[in-house]
């Protein structure tokens, strides 16, 4: 009788393992598409927990039957969570493949899920802001607004398409990638020191781009003259023969280190346009 019983327990353990639905290229497609309410749901508590738990909970209506797991399951995903929201289908990719293991595995440990998040949200947040928001971003809009400067209607459009076809793209592959790599692929960027390389690399570009929009962009000159007649020297010739473009460096230095400052955006938008018009009125401005 026992060996029956026993017999019986295991078949109806691994019937328990065979019935774990698998993870379909549907489900990861709706993995996908609720990511981008990365970019809406947010709150200062826990940042984009709503959202990453929005995005998970097809899955995790299709891994766990029980009313006691699938609360377990959502709770886990509403704890804090904070990265670069055109990457995080990685994460998500990870937690789909971690979440079917826990349900396949009695004895697999839930609270190394985010874990695993938390240890993946600083890397990839170190990436995808240096990419996207100080590299990507900045190439866009300098060549859109190169082009809306001059009055060209692609300048908009080339920068939505410039920002948003790689974020897409990259966001539609990633959410595989990390389902189907699960976290060894990031633990080897961090082992061999590719992660590292990869931040420091797109930080440069980004510091690059910045440094030849402030030159280009940002307009500033001074009229006035030193002397009269054809004696008379510009100041702004003096200013160009020091270094060529240090009024606009100047004022980048000085916008970036009141936002260094936490100086509200708005008030430095307002204070910017004051002493224009102050400037340009005295004729101290061109």
């Amino acid at each position: 009788m026992m060996t029956t019983k026993t017999s019986d327990k295991n078949e109806k353990m691994v019937d328990q393992v065979e019935e774990t639905p698998e993870i379909s290229k549907k489900d990861l497609n709706q993995l996908f598409w609720r990511s981008f309410q990365m970019e809406f749901s947010w709150n200062y508590e826990r940042q984009a927990s709503l959202a990453y738990a929005y995005a998970m909970i097809p899955i995790l209506k299709k891994l766990y039957k029980k009313k006691g797991d699938l609360s377990a399951a959502l709770k886990r995903h509403l704890e804090f969570f904070n990265t670069t929201p055109h990457i995080v289908t990685m994460i998500l990719g990870v937690s789909a493949a971690m979440e079917k293991s826990n349900a396949e595995d009695k004895n697999f440990d839930s609270s190394s899920i985010n874990t695993v998040k938390a240890s993946l949200m600083g890397p990839l947040a170190g990436i995808g802001d240096s990419f996207f928001w100080g590299t990507l971003r900045l190439i866009a809009t300098g060549i859109g607004t190169s082009l809306s400067l001059k009055g060209n209607i692609l300048g908009p459009i080339l920068f939505l398409l410039v920002f948003n076809v790689p974020h897409i793209a990259l966001r539609y592959i990633l959410t595989k990638v990390g389902y189907n790599m699960g976290t060894g692929f990031l633990k080897k960027l961090q082992e061999n020191g590719t992660m590292g390389n990869l931040t420091f690399g797109a930080a440069i570009l980004g510091l690059m781009v910045i440094g030849g929009m402030s030159a280009d962009m940002i307009v500033l000159n001074v009229p006035l003259t030193i002397g009269s007649g054809d004696s008379a020297t510009a100041v702004q010739d003096i200013l160009d023969g020091i270094l060529p473009g240090l009024l606009p460096l100047a004022a980048f230095g000085v916008i970036y280190w009141l936002l260094g400052k936490e100086v509200k955006a708005t008030t430095i938008l307002v204070g910017m346009a004051v002493i224009s018009i102050l400037g340009a009125w005295a004729g101290i401005f061109g």
